[in-house]
């Protein structure tokens, strides 16, 4: 039943696709027709008018257009959200926790639910690590494009001598896999470990192990969830993270081997930074790989990404999308 409900929204998604771009093409052969009217007989008040709807028009089809870019099989759908600090110690952590503050504010502005799933604090400040769901259509189409590795430049506060440092996060996006997506996992191939969830400076914040780490020993993918209330939510939540984590991969390795016959490959490891942020010694947010950049660091961190996610979803309309 869940099945054939998904299909019929889907379809309803492809018809109503299909009828925008049917009504604008109808639009814009009626214009066409009206231009010619229009010079024929002079008519400065109708050219005026039809103006108007020409800038109208090409607002809806850029718009379109954009729509282009979620071709990927779970775009529409809700994403998991994973950071990783680098080395660094406590500024890396402090880089990741701002990062998480970002991206948080960027689904607050957009509508999207979040929950967090799992942190692991830094000792003295920021955080190791953190994994978050992000709940709302098209959450995985727009984060995908976030995958990579995060640089940042700044005079350091933890520094006391005040030196500029460089910092490095990791993050990755899975899409959160709906039940019917089969994702094959031996359960011999799982280590699960049970521990008591922590906070700060290593105080347990629970009497009873409730937290859960699973580790898929083939690939070493570790998932991990502290943040509900009793283990059986947290292994439900850890195995739904670790799904779409196996399943990124083998969509990873098939978009390799694309790659590789077409004469480019750029994996989103730690060896590929996507972004740069830098504080010092002037402002500047640049994208590498589109070379989009703005100067307002304060917006972009405040969580105002959306032009850097449009900028590299329009360059890759026309490629494989996972």
């Amino acid at each position: 039943m869940d099945g054939a409900q998904k299909t019929m929204q889907q379809m309803t998604r492809y018809k109503e696709t299909v009828s925008l771009w049917r009504g604008l093409s109808g639009r814009i052969r009626e214009m066409l027709e009206l231009i010619e009217l229009a010079e024929a007989e002079h008519d400065s008040t109708m050219a005026e008018e039809l103006a108007r709807d020409v800038e109208e028009v090409e607002g809806e089809l850029e718009n379109l257009e954009f729509r282009l870019a979620f071709s990927g099989k779970h775009d529409t759908g809700n994403a998991i959200l994973s950071l990783h600090a680098g080395a660094g110690g406590t500024e890396s952590q402090d880089w990741a926790a701002m990062l998480l503050r970002m991206y948080l504010r960027w689904a607050e502005a957009r509508g999207y639910e979040t929950e967090m799933l799992d942190t692991m604090p830094g000792e003295e400040a920021g955080i190791k690590s953190a994994t978050v769901s992000v709940m709302g259509e098209y959450a995985y189409g727009y984060l995908k494009s976030e995958r990579g590795v995060h640089r940042l430049v700044r005079l350091s506060p933890y520094d006391a001598a005040h030196r500029r440092h460089t910092s490095f996060v990791l993050i990755e996006v899975v899409p959160d896999l709906e039940d019917d997506i089969d994702v094959q996992i031996n359960p011999d191939d799982l280590r699960i470990d049970t521990f008591h969830a922590g906070g700060h400076g290593g105080q347990n914040v629970q009497k009873n192990a409730t937290a859960i780490r699973i580790t898929h020993m083939p690939t070493g993918i570790i998932a991990s969830c502290q943040n509900e209330r009793s283990l059986a939510q947290n292994r439900a939540m850890a195995m739904k993270v670790l799904r779409g984590r196996l399943y990124d991969l083998e969509e990873s390795k098939r978009d390799e081997s694309r790659a590789r016959l077409k004469g480019k490959h750029v994996s989103a490891g730690w060896g590929n930074q996507i972004r740069s942020y830098v504080l010092h010694p002037y402002h500047m947010v640049k994208d590498l790989r589109t070379g989009y950049e703005v100067g307002n660091t304060d917006a972009v961190l405040d969580g105002d990404l959306d032009s850097f996610m449009q900028s590299w979803l329009k360059s890759q309309v026309g490629e494989a999308q996972s």
